[in-house]
């Protein structure tokens, strides 16, 4: 066990130096737009772990996603923006005095916004997680569109429906998919830590892990609120990567937790590789189905633009994948380097008949 342990912890080493070396090379190579595109890929990871924490991982159905990227948005955005700045965004109010002179780097910016988020879903858990079932994700979708609401009215304090622009461009590949790591690594652990244990038990029987002596209550809000936390982290990275925030539906409104439910049901509800992979296929499928809201040519014939024809391919391919792959394109399965190891010597067996 001791020499297993040992080789994949090596082996995660390497590959980690590995991608490291790969993302310079991208940083070097790629142009403006596939950089941008390589940092929402990782963005739209940690958002789709983060949610898949929730709702695969300890199995509460959570559609108010939206609500704590939102909180993490605009919580690291009114922490970035200069204070001369903020007196010419600020037109239909002036803003308030509380957040006026506030201002500080990134990091720390960005650490805040998580942990704004993560207080407002301590807040709302209390009454919300004694709901299950339908009833709790429909008070969290419920809390999310109160928070956009909020956002729209605040006037001295988010500008309304104006928004917050002229953002700095601080988020790059380094900062997103450095942030993708810690996601990464901190959920791994919890999940393979006695509280990460427990909250399997509470998804596959909630009554019957209650009947052993968890604490089913304490332990699915800490798992709703370490799920907000990096939910927030990804917010201000989101803020960061647009430079222009608002409150419109499309922005911080429930699609973008429809979104974030895509990339975790394709990739697979409880696998956190899946989650990951899942939010790069829904990323690369974003950017690559925007040629179908051009004029194109199919067999011959010219087609013009057609709004909205991107969502509705990308609707079509879901559905497929949903027939062939019921639980996802990992189920539950993680990635693993026993897995990698065993298709690489079903090749090299393959290779010598």
């Amino acid at each position: 066990m001791k020499s297993k342990a040992k080789r994949d912890l090596t082996l995660t080493v390497l590959f980690v130096i590995f991608a490291i070396i790969l993302l310079q090379i991208a940083n070097v190579k790629f142009d403006t737009y596939k950089k941008q595109i390589l940092s929402l890929m990782a963005i739209y990871g940690i958002m789709a772990v983060s949610l898949n924490l929730v709702n695969g991982i300890t199995g509460v159905f959570s559609l108010g996603h939206a609500g704590f990227i939102l909180l993490g948005a605009y919580t690291s955005a009114l922490l970035t923006i200069p204070p001369e700045q903020k007196a010419m965004i600020f037109i239909i109010a002036p803003p308030s005095p509380f957040i006026v002179n506030l201002h500080t780097d990134f990091l720390t910016a960005t650490i805040i916004g998580g942990l704004v988020a993560a207080f407002g879903a301590f807040i709302i858990g209390f009454p919300v997680l004694r709901l299950s079932g339908d009833y709790l994700a429909i008070a969290s979708l419920g809390f999310s569109e109160v928070l956009r609401i909020l956002a729209l009215n605040l006037q001295s304090i988010t500008n309304g429906s104006l928004g917050l622009k002229g953002l700095p461009n601080y988020t790059n590949i380094w900062w997103s998919w450095g942030w993708l790591f810690v996601t990464i690594l901190f959920i791994v652990s919890l999940v393979k830590s006695s509280y990460g244990r427990a909250l399997l038990a509470i998804r596959d029987n909630s009554i019957a892990a209650e009947a052993m002596g968890i604490n089913v209550f304490k332990h699915t809000l800490l798992s709703f609120v370490v799920s907000a936390f990096f939910a927030g982290v990804s917010g201000a990275l989101y803020a960061h990567w647009l430079t222009t925030i608002d409150p419109r539906i499309t922005t911080f409104g429930p699609i973008l937790t429809y979104y974030v439910l895509i990339m975790v049901v394709l990739g697979g509800l409880g696998s956190i590789s899946g989650s990951v992979i899942g939010a790069i296929i829904f990323a690369f499928l974003m950017e690559w189905l925007r040629a179908f809201e051009q004029p194109f040519t199919l067999f011959g014939k010219d087609f013009p633009a057609i709004q909205g024809m991107r969502m509705l391919v990308l609707s079509v391919l879901f559905v497929v994948t949903m027939i062939v792959w019921k639980r996802g394109i990992f189920g539950r399965a993680e990635i693993t380097w026993d897995g990698i190891i065993n298709i690489f010597k079903k090749f090299s067996r393959g290779g010598k008949k």
